[in-house]
């Protein structure tokens, strides 16, 4: 599952304010069975790969992220574990990546997501629904993401 768009910044920027903006803010609203993320617990930047934390979702469930690979200024990927709440039937661990690549003057950002299902059975029946709902809520992430990015960098921009 991917989804993508463009945004108006270069593409250092988008990188490093992606990976450093708190999950919360990217992720707020709902989509259907998918919850916001309303917080996470973690210990010092989210810069490196090894480190971890462990995402709060709106509707009391959880994960634990472990930062895999960070390529600055190009991508960062990450998996999911230890999925807690109403997504545990469905996954038994998602690898996720963030890429960045030039697109005239901005940034073309790319999220995917490859869910890896708990029960082979259940996931050949629920992935598929889940996908087409993910890409909303992905596509709605992302627009959420640019407004963040754009804020940023204009409030960063010399004048």
């Amino acid at each position: 599952m991917q989804a993508a768009r463009t945004s108006p910044v270069p593409v250092a920027d988008a990188f490093t304010h992606t990976l450093g903006l708190p999950l919360e803010q990217i992720f707020r609203r709902r989509f259907g069975p998918i919850p916001p993320i309303s917080g996470t617990t973690q210990e010092g930047e989210w810069t490196t790969a090894g480190q971890s934390r462990i995402v709060h979702l709106a509707d009391g469930g959880s994960l634990r992220e472990e930062l895999v690979s960070v390529d600055a200024p190009s991508a960062f990927t990450y998996r999911l574990t230890e999925v807690t709440g109403p997504m545990r039937p469905l996954a038994s661990h998602i690898d996720g990546a963030w890429t960045f690549e030039p697109a005239g003057t901005g940034t073309r950002i790319t999220w995917a997501w490859t869910v890896h299902p708990r029960n082979a059975n259940v996931g050949s029946v629920t992935l598929p629904v889940f996908a087409r709902l993910w890409r909303a809520y992905a596509r709605r992430a992302l627009d959420e993401l640019d407004v963040l990015l754009v804020g940023a960098y204009e409030s960063n921009r010399p004048d």
